[in-house]
């Protein structure tokens, strides 16, 4: 769908608004997630719309702009607010932000999300550092001709998410709430929630919390070598785990009321790293 010029493009068109910055850490603020951004200083925003061949974000919660900038001593660039399959985007599109970010030098990339609890121990309210995943329910990111400027055809896929990294966000996560913690992220297309039966299903296989992000992106960034770690929001425990109904609105207010905790953990790990 794209070319590697599109990229190019892309990246270019970012670059010439950086004013010489040269971000090596970029974020991805997952639903409610975005006050990171408040913590961005002398920061430059650059709207979605105004990139080229970047999508626009339409989900609440997610603010569509790109912002670059410094958290402390390192300078960063962040997505306040994502793309997703469900909106009706081609999994290319989804991802095309991720091989920009690789063009304009970026070395490591966080995502964040919030997700539902499958694992009956976890309570909104928690942090799941990521440490692997399912994906089953959708095309592979990778289908098609492959762009051999930014990795291989075939790629091992057993360290998705760096170990090293995933440990580190683990004591920080640990440091500030005192219950850390670490499993496996299903991802499913959405935009309706899983059903009960998906997610005895999803237990079954291994999985800890479900959600509808994050792995494309992680797989994208892994073809291109950039170092990847994940944070899921555990916002609501997923379907049939108690007995109420789901919505986006408890996603929101959970995300709403653990994120200032969200917000210095971040702010400690990008200080760590």
């Amino acid at each position: 769908m794209f070319k590697y010029e599109d990229y190019e493009n892309s990246a270019e068109f970012i670059r010439e608004r950086m004013k010489g910055l040269k971000p090596k850490i970029a974020i991805i603020l997952g639903s409610g997630l975005g006050v990171l951004s408040e913590e961005i200083k002398d920061k430059i925003v650059i709207k979605y719309s105004e990139i080229p061949n970047f999508p626009i974000s339409t989900v609440a919660g997610h603010a569509g702009e790109l912002i670059i900038g410094k958290i402390g001593e390192k300078t960063i660039i962040a997505m306040n607010g994502r793309f997703h399959f469900y909106e009706g985007y081609d999994l290319k599109e989804v991802t095309f932000p991720i091989r920009v970010f690789k063009l304009l030098g970026v070395e490591t990339l966080i995502l964040t999300n919030a997700a539902g609890g499958i694992n009956v121990e976890y309570k909104p309210g928690d942090f799941m550092v990521v440490n692997d995943y399912l994906s089953f329910f959708t095309e592979s990111v990778l289908r098609g001709k492959n762009l051999d400027e930014f990795g291989e055809r075939f790629i091992d896929m057993s360290e998705t998410f760096n170990k090293e990294l995933t440990q580190k966000l683990k004591k920080i996560i640990d440091k500030h709430t005192g219950r850390a913690q670490e499993g496996v992220y299903a991802y499913m297309k959405g935009p309706t929630y899983e059903t009960p039966a998906e997610i005895r299903a999803l237990r079954v296989l291994g999985a800890n919390a479900v959600g509808m992000s994050t792995v494309p992106e992680a797989i994208i960034a892994h073809h291109c070598n950039i170092n990847t770690v994940a944070v899921a929001c555990i916002t609501n425990m997923a379907a049939g785990v108690l007995d109420e109904k789901l919505s986006h609105e408890e996603v929101k207010n959970t995300a709403e009321k653990v994120k200032y905790t969200f917000k210095e953990i971040i702010k400690d790990f990008i200080e760590e790293i």
